[in-house]
């Protein structure tokens, strides 16, 4: 994925800053040894500038990434397709070796980036991405395909898990978080 490099808006808290705000702030997702600077990376160094704010949407993450209904491998491919309609490098680049665990290929994970993904349940997923993206809505049909393969709750763990991640992609890009490895 070619990465746009955006201004550095708001800088990651520098470790004499965590303070116990922050650092329950993250609890959600990370254990209290690596609510720190060093552990926590960018992402989360920098959104626990507004802990209140972080708390309440990381508890909501949480839920999208451990206990959605939603199958490890479906949730990454939403994920990793409105990322990319977003241009944004850094979650690609995190969630791309997550995507690989939940068992999708590199040959997969470039189709659901270029929209030609070959699976067709893939390709129903990434064509919901696409159309909510583009239609702030799933059309009729789809929802109907979606239907055949995912009960209610997932349909919807499906469009929250697309609209939590769009936010979090408009965050990334807007407050300039940089990708602590960026050549890999």
């Amino acid at each position: 994925m070619t990465v746009t490099h955006r201004p550095l808006r708001l800088a990651p808290l520098a470790d004499e800053e965590w303070d116990d705000q922050a650092r329950t702030a993250v609890a959600a997702l990370l254990p209290a040894g690596r609510a720190n600077a060093r552990d926590a990376g960018n992402l989360l160094g920098t959104l626990v500038r507004h802990p209140d704010l972080t708390r309440a949407y990381l508890k909501f993450n949480a839920y999208l990434l451990m206990n959605s209904t939603l199958s490890a491998r479906v949730r990454e491919i939403a994920l990793l397709r409105i990322v990319h309609l977003r241009d944004c490098g850094y979650l690609w680049s995190h969630h791309f070796p997550i995507a690989q665990r939940a068992g999708l290929t590199t040959a997969e994970i470039d189709g659901i980036r270029e929209g030609t993904a070959t699976d067709d349940l893939d390709r129903l997923v990434v064509r919901a991405v696409d159309e909510l993206d583009e239609h702030n809505t799933i059309s009729d049909l789809t929802w109907a395909e979606l239907g055949r393969h995912f009960d209610d709750r997932q349909r919807m763990d499906l469009v929250f898990t697309v609209g939590c991640y769009l936010s979090l992609a408009l965050a990334v890009n807007t407050f300039g978080i940089e990708d602590e490895h960026p050549d890999g």
